[in-house]
C-alpha cells in the first residue's frame, strides 16, 4: 500500500500544480469589438458618477445645457485605470435624461485596442438604444466610431487625454 502512495503523491502534486497555474488571470485581450450585447444590462453595472444640471464644458453634448438633466455614468465591472490607462475592453455608458425627457440619450465607449485609433488610445464611441443595443441611423448605419458626427466624441474627450479620455474617474 505504501508503494501506491509513493506513485500517487507525485501525480497528485503535479495535478494540483497544473490546475493552479491554469487558473491564473487571463491576459488582456488584444481587441474587443462591441456588439449588441456589449451594453446589455448597463443599469446593473457600477454607477461610478452622477452629475446634474448645466455643465458648460459639455455644450449640447449629453444634455449639458439643461438644468434638469441627470447624467449617470456606468462602468462595466467597475473597471478603473491601471496606471495611466484603462484596459482593452473597458466599457462605459453615460445615460442622460432631463425632467421632460426631451433629453434621453445613452452614449457609450469601449477601449477597443489593436490600434483601432492609436492617436486617441483606441477608444470607440457609440450611441446606445434604451435596450442596450447599438443604435442605427435612418439609413441603417450603426452609430459607432467613424459614423458619429465627424469625430465630435473624440474632439471633446481629448480634453481628458491625461486621464485616458475619461472625465469621471
Amino acid at each position: 500500500m505504501k508503494k501506491i502512495y509513493v506513485f500517487l503523491l507525485p501525480l497528485f502534486v503535479f495535478t494540483i500544480a497544473v490546475s493552479v497555474s491554469s487558473c491564473t488571470k487571463d491576459e488582456e485581450p488584444k481587441e474587443v469589438i462591441a456588439d449588441d450585447n456589449t451594453f446589455a444590462n448597463y443599469a446593473s453595472w457600477s454607477l461610478d458618477a452622477q452629475r446634474q444640471g448645466v455643465d458648460p464644458s459639455l455644450g449640447a453634448a449629453h444634455g449639458g445645457n439643461d438644468s434638469t438633466t441627470v447624467r449617470k455614468i456606468y462602468f462595466k465591472d467597475g473597471v478603473s485605470r491601471s496606471g495611466d490607462e484603462y484596459p482593452v475592453g473597458a466599457t462605459i455608458l453615460k445615460y442622460s435624461v432631463n425632467s421632460d425627457k426631451s433629453v434621453n440619450v445613452r452614449t457609450g465607449m469601449v477601449k477597443r485596442g489593436n490600434n483601432f485609433d492609436p492617436e486617441h488610445n483606441d477608444w470607440e464611441y457609440f450611441i446606445i438604444k434604451p435596450d442596450g443595443t447599438i443604435a442605427k441611423d435612418a439609413d441603417g448605419n450603426v452609430l459607432r466610431g467613424a459614423n458619429l458626427m465627424n469625430g465630435a466624441c473624440v474632439g471633446c474627450h481629448s480634453g481628458a487625454a491625461s486621464k485616458d479620455y475619461i472625465f469621471t474617474k
